[in-house]
């Protein structure tokens, strides 16, 4: 999966690498030029999740009530 372009990864494949990547350097028994490696790689995962995370939210509406209560419709979610 090493070799997958990040850019082409889902939220659920890239975040699961990245677990993988955690676990491997947590165990410590990954030898030094190999853990920078998928430390870099975990890098470029996390910010892939976060963009995902962010094209997200911004697709979240919030549904408006009239004032009888029913939906009358939506607006962006304030993400701020």
């Amino acid at each position: 999966m090493a070799d997958t372009d990040v850019k082409k990864l889902s939220f659920e494949q890239a975040i699961g690498e990245l677990e993988t990547i955690v676990k491997r350097l947590e165990e410590g028994k990954v030898p030094l030029e190999e853990s920078v490696a998928i430390y870099e790689r975990g890098e470029v995962l996390k910010a892939r999740c976060e963009e995902l995370l962010k094209q997200a939210e911004a697709r979240v509406e919030k549904i408006t009530l009239d004032a009888s209560g029913k939906p009358a419709g939506t607006t962006p979610l304030d993400v701020d």
